[in-house]
């Protein structure tokens, strides 16, 4: 599929998203991993899309059609049915596959469905559940509508009653891996597959199963558009010093940001912590990111591979170790960045910064605290974050 563009097109934006082609699919991880992580090209000529490190791409997915398959069957439904949504009219197929979430069944649905039911156990037992938040909470967490229709059967909804107690889908952003200095036309990604078995059912993420399931050579369109960040940017001096910690696919924006000061010629030093399972597997990028060590665009690399060893070794242990060194480089300037999970990785480095500039910082706690908590993110500006 080929896209142009001229003087007068509307720009593609998260309301007009580009129909881009994927160039490139390939898997990071190796044989023996216990993850699946992916690398993407996505081919943005034609669109008139520029992008800059730190960014992120949004991209809308689609179901798969077997699973659509599946709960058309479980409702009697064709999928042929003509429904509206938003002013659009299409099939009831084509919304399900582009408009809603189905591997998550909203509490909305389950509702419905206990007031559709015949009279009965199943019936009663539903209603029960949906009378406590919790426990209907609870009861729904890891099942998407196929398994609870398997468990409730009985029960038939019309295809504009169906989408109204549906979940939207929205797009997903992942950060862009690849500078444009060094790639102006397309946009690299590091996308980490959700797969999962409950109730007997094996279950993808929807974006990312979405994503792994493109074949290059196969015609195809994936609707995207590029999320500017506001406050993940390169420093505007070139002669600047990075701390870049990004564990698993938070290395993604980390990869932009070598590229970029490669191919611009910045002469700040670079350091960069990364952190996964087992090295042999899940070392994603290892060649790039040792030859940019051995052209020293990478001053340093710490890596920290949690399973290859008895005791567990994260990011955050790796940066404590190098505590000393760490805190000199803050103190000389650097801009320290983060990417990748908000919920434990992000606050455990938060934590070891911390601990770090009383360590060797010679702060007390109160202090140390206050130096990152204001200093350095909220004053000096060079603590960035980019979680999720």
């Amino acid at each position: 599929m080929t896209a142009t563009t001229s003087p007068t097109a509307k720009p593609y934006t998260r309301a007009n998203p580009f129909p881009a082609r994927i160039s490139e699919n390939r898997a990071l991880t190796l044989q023996g991993s216990e993850k699946e992580t992916r690398h993407l090209v996505v081919d943005l000529r034609g669109s008139g899309l520029s992008y800059q490190v730190g960014d992120s791409l949004g991209v809308f997915a689609r179901n798969p059609p077997e699973l659509i398959g599946e709960l058309l069957q479980a409702l009697g439904l064709s999928g042929e049915e003509t429904v509206s949504l938003q002013g659009q009219t299409s099939s009831l197929r084509e919304i399900l596959a582009s408009q809603f979430v189905l591997n998550r069944v909203t509490k909305k649905f389950a509702r419905a469905l206990a007031e559709k039911l015949p009279p009965g156990p199943s019936r009663d037992s539903l209603q029960a559940l949906c009378q406590n938040e919790a426990e209907l909470d609870a009861y729904l967490h890891g099942k998407d509508y196929i398994d609870l229709l398997r468990s409730h059967p009985g029960a038939s909804f019309g295809p504009e009653e169906l989408i109204g107690l549906l979940g939207r889908s929205l797009p997903r952003l992942y950060s862009v891996a690849s500078a444009p200095a060094v790639y102006p036309e397309e946009i690299h990604l590091t996308v980490a597959v959700v797969r999962f078995q409950t109730h007997g059912r094996e279950k993808l993420g929807l974006a990312s199963g979405h994503l792994a399931r493109i074949e290059p050579s196969q015609p195809h369109a994936l609707p995207v558009y590029v999320q500017p960040a506001k406050h993940f940017r390169l420093p505007e001096d070139p002669t600047a010093s990075l701390i870049l910690v990004g564990p698993g696919t938070g290395v993604a924006p980390f990869r932009a940001f070598l590229q970029q000061r490669a191919a611009l010629g910045h002469t700040g030093r670079n350091w960069l912590f990364f952190g996964e399972q087992h090295r042999a597997t899940d070392f994603f990028y290892e060649e790039e990111f040792l030859e940019l060590h051995r052209k020293g665009v990478l001053s340093r690399l710490d890596t920290a591979f949690s399973r290859d060893q008895a005791q567990k070794i994260y990011v955050q242990h790796r940066m404590t170790e190098q505590g000393e060194a760490l805190w000199a480089w803050l103190q000389e300037g650097a801009h320290l960045y983060v990417c990748g999970d908000a919920h434990r990785m992000a606050k455990d480095v938060h934590q070891a910064l911390i601990d770090i500039a009383h360590r060797f910082g010679g702060l007390n706690l109160e202090e140390a605290a206050h130096y990152v908590n204001v200093t350095l993110l909220k004053e000096q500006k060079r603590y960035h974050k980019d979680v999720y």
